[in-house]
């Protein structure tokens, strides 16, 4: 799904919206250039899985963690220089199932991640805080019944009725 914003806010909201699909062990990939709207898209899900808490990039960190309704893990592994980092890190722990987890930049280390997953792709559009966003569920198992809820509640960002 093709999704065109036009503010931080709509990129927010469309965040919350894919967050209302999202369940504890679900893995979203939030790819893009730098300053495409990974981290803001991120707020946007986390806020919609409950998190209240300021959610900032975890570019330095690697790693942040937020309680919500639904725990969130929001992974940046831009910084990382080998795949093995990301195992010391213990990234098999933070993909236990108990938790979404955002992971921007999230293709550089796809070996790494579970086949079933969301994958994000962002870019920016003419404008400044224009956003043009592709959202797809790819896997097996949960893929199928997550792109049709994925479709449903993206459906009034698409124009599709």
């Amino acid at each position: 799904m093709i999704i065109h914003t036009a503010s931080a806010a709509e990129t927010r909201a469309v965040g919350a919206a894919i967050a209302s699909c999202l369940t504890p062990g679900d893995v979203v990939v939030l790819a893009g250039d730098l300053g495409s709207g990974k981290t803001t898209l991120a707020q946007g899900i986390a806020a919609g899985l409950g998190v209240t808490e300021p959610v900032v990039s975890p570019t330095f960190a690697i790693v942040r963690e937020y309680e919500g309704d639904v725990p969130v893990a929001h992974v940046d592994v831009y910084r990382l220089d080998h795949m093995q980092e990301l195992h010391d890190l213990g990234f098999e722990e933070i993909v236990d199932g108990s938790r979404v987890v955002l992971v921007e930049w999230g293709e550089l280390v796809a070996p790494l991640l579970p086949p079933d997953r969301v994958v994000v792709h962002l870019r920016e559009g003419d404008g400044d805080d224009e956003r043009v966003t592709d959202v797809r569920a790819e896997g097996s198992e949960r893929s199928a019944a997550l792109t049709v809820q994925l479709e449903h509640a993206l459906r009034s960002f698409t124009g599709a009725r």
